[in-house]
C-alpha cells in the first residue's frame, strides 16, 4: 500500500465513478451467477460429500452477496492455506473499517474474488472447481463466427509466412500486418464477462471480426504500435541476438475469444521471427469471471482439436430453445485442426510456455512488482517484451487512481517505467475511470460527446469499452 502512487484511489462511495454502479449492481449479478453455477453442479451429483460441500459453499455465498448488498464491513480473509492470504488481512487493517460500498475499488473487487476462492479452497471435493467455467465456455461457443473468420486468416497468415521465408518482404506490408495482428489482440477484450453481465449472442457476434475492428480503429485514443514494432524490429535484426531467446510474455486477461486472439498474437510473433519464444501469464485462482486459468488453456485446445463435438452438440439451453447447431464444414474442421496442430507443436516445443504466478491476484498495483516479487521482476528482464492485456491489468499497472488523464503513461507505471529493464506494453480497451496518456483537451471532448459523461464529474465514455489505449513504455 506505501508502494503504490500518491493520489486518490477510486472509491465505491463515488456516485461519479464507475466503482459506484460496480459494487451495487455488477457484483451482485455476479454473486448471483456463481451461486446459480455451483447450485446446478450440486443438483447434477450424486456424492454425497460433495453435496455437502456444496451446501456450504452456497450458504457462504449467499452471505456474501448479503454483505454486499447491505454495505456490511470487510472481514479478514480466512486461512486457506495460501501466503497471499496475510497479504490481504495486514492491507485490510491498514486501510480501516472498511465496508463494501465506501472503500477502494481496487482492493475491494480484489478482495471479493479472493474471498470467493477460499470458500471453495477450504473444500475437500471443489478445490479446483471454476465457478465461471460454464460461462466462459458458452461465451467462446459464441464467438464463433470471429473464430472461424480468425482461423482462416491466420492459416493463410502463416502459410505465407513460411513459404517466403527465404524471400525479400515488403517493410510496410510487415508493418501492417503487425498491426492487425496487434489489433485483433486489442480488440479481443470486446467480449469480458465480468461487465458484460448480459450479453446475448447477436451482442458478440457484433463485437467481434473484421467489420468491427476495422470500425474501431479511429477509437484508439492512444497508439504507440509504431513505436513497439520498431522495438521488435531491431531486437530480431540485432546481429548479438541472432541465436539468443527473443522472449515476449503476455499478462493474460480473459479466457475464452481474447484468449483465442491472444494465441494468435503468440502463433504470428512467432511465426514471423518477432520473437523466438511467448510466455503466457494466466491467473492462479478463479478471477474476474472470465480471467485465463490454466485449464483454461486445456479447454481451448480441446475444443480446436474436437470442433464438431464443441461447437456442433446442443447445450442444455440449445435444447430448451429447440435450437440445433450449425454444421461445420469440412473446411472449417480442417482449418481448426491445422490451428490445433501449429499452437500445440509450441507449446510441445517450449516455445509457447504457461506460467502463473499468485502476484497477479494480489489486492494492490503492479507498482508494488519490484518490491514484493524480485524473482518475477528478474524473469521478465530476461525478455524483449511484457504485454499486459486488459483493463484489470492496466488499472494495477497505473494504479487506479485519479491521474490527469495527460500524464504520461511512462510516469503513471512508475517504478515498471523507464530505468526499470522492463519493456512494456497496455493493450487496454477501457472499462473502467482511471486513463493517461490522452492528448490535452481529448477527455473534455470525449466527455462531451453522447454518453460521455458531460459536466456529471463522470468520465462515462471510459466505461464501455468503445475507446481503447496502446501504451508502450521503453524500460531499457
Amino acid at each position: 500500500m506505501e508502494l503504490d502512487p500518491k493520489l486518490a484511489p477510486y472509491s465505491t462511495g463515488d456516485p461519479a465513478s464507475f466503482a459506484y454502479l460496480t459494487a451495487r449492481e455488477r457484483w451482485p449479478i455476479i454473486i448471483t451467477q456463481a451461486i446459480d453455477d455451483v447450485y446446478r453442479t450440486v443438483g447434477a451429483s450424486d456424492d454425497a460429500d460433495k453435496v455437502a460441500e456444496g451446501k456450504i459453499i452456497l450458504a457462504e455465498l449467499s452471505q456474501l452477496k448479503y454483505e454486499v448488498q447491505h454495505d456490511r464491513a470487510l472481514t479478514p480473509i480466512r486461512d486457506d492455506g495460501y501466503p497471499d492470504v496475510a497479504g490481504y488481512n495486514k492491507e485490510l487493517e491498514q486501510l480501516g473499517n472498511l465496508t463494501w460500498l465506501k472503500s477502494p475499488w481496487l482492493f475491494t473487487e480484489c478482495y471479493l474474488f479472493r474471498r470467493m476462492s477460499t470458500s471453495f479452497t477450504l473444500s475437500n471435493h471443489w478445490k479446483s472447481y471454476d465457478v465461471f467455467a460454464r460461462q466462459k465456455i458458452k461465451t467462446f461457443r459464441s464467438s464463433r463466427p470471429a473464430v472461424l473468420e480468425l482461423t482462416t486468416r491466420y492459416k493463410d497468415l502463416v502459410t505465407q509466412l513460411r513459404s517466403s521465408a527465404s524471400s525479400p518482404h515488403d517493410p510496410e506490408a510487415d508493418k501492417l500486418l503487425f498491426t492487425e495482428m496487434c489489433e485483433v489482440c486489442l480488440w479481443g477484450n470486446a467480449t469480458d464477462l465480468s461487465l458484460l453481465t448480459s450479453l446475448t449472442y447477436d451482442d458478440i457476434q457484433k463485437l467481434q471480426g473484421s467489420k468491427a475492428r476495422q470500425a474501431a480503429e479511429q477509437n484508439i485514443l492512444v497508439n504507440d504500435l509504431p513505436q513497439l514494432y520498431a522495438h521488435l524490429t531491431a531486437a530480431k535484426n540485432d546481429p548479438s541476438k541472432k541465436n539468443k531467446d527473443r522472449r515476449v510474455d503476455i499478462v493474460l486477461d480473459n479466457a475464452g475469444f481474447e484468449l483465442f486472439v491472444d494465441l494468435v498474437l503468440a502463433g504470428y510473433l512467432l511465426s514471423s521471427g518477432l520473437a523466438t519464444t511467448v510466455v503466457l501469464h494466466p491467473k492462479s485462482i478463479p478471477w474476474f469471471v472470465s480471467d485465463v486459468l490454466p485449464s483454461d488453456f486445456a479447454a481451448l485446445l480441446n475444443a480446436l482439436a474436437n470442433p464438431r463435438q464443441f461447437y456442433e452438440t446442443p447445450t442444455e439451453e440449445d435444447e430448451l430453445q429447440g435450437r440445433v447447431p450449425e454444421k461445420l464444414t469440412d473446411k472449417e474442421v480442417e482449418e481448426l485442426a491445422f490451428l490445433f496442430g501449429e499452437w500445440s507443436q509450441f507449446h510441445a516445443e517450449g516455445q509457447l510456455v504457461l506460467r502463473p504466478n499468485r502476484f497477479w491476484t494480489g489486492p494492490g498495483s503492479f507498482w508494488r512488482l519490484p518490491a514484493e516479487e524480485n524473482e518475477l521482476v528478474e524473469d521478465l528482464r530476461e525478455g524483449e517484451l511484457v504485454v499486459f492485456k486488459g483493463d484489470l491489468n492496466y488499472r494495477k499497472l497505473v494504479g487506479d487512481v485519479a491521474w490527469d488523464p495527460t500524464t504520461p503513461f511512462t510516469e503513471a507505471i512508475g517504478p515498471l517505467g523507464p530505468g526499470s529493464g522492463l519493456n512494456i506494453l497496455a493493450l487496454r480497451t477501457c472499462k473502467a475511470d482511471v486513463v493517461v496518456g490522452l492528448k490535452p483537451g481529448e477527455d473534455e471532448r470525449l466527455r462531451q460527446m453522447e454518453g460521455g459523461g458531460g459536466d456529471s464529474g463522470a468520465r462515462k465514455w471510459a466505461w464501455n469499452g468503445k475507446w481503447a489505449v496502446v501504451s508502450f513504455s521503453k524500460g531499457r
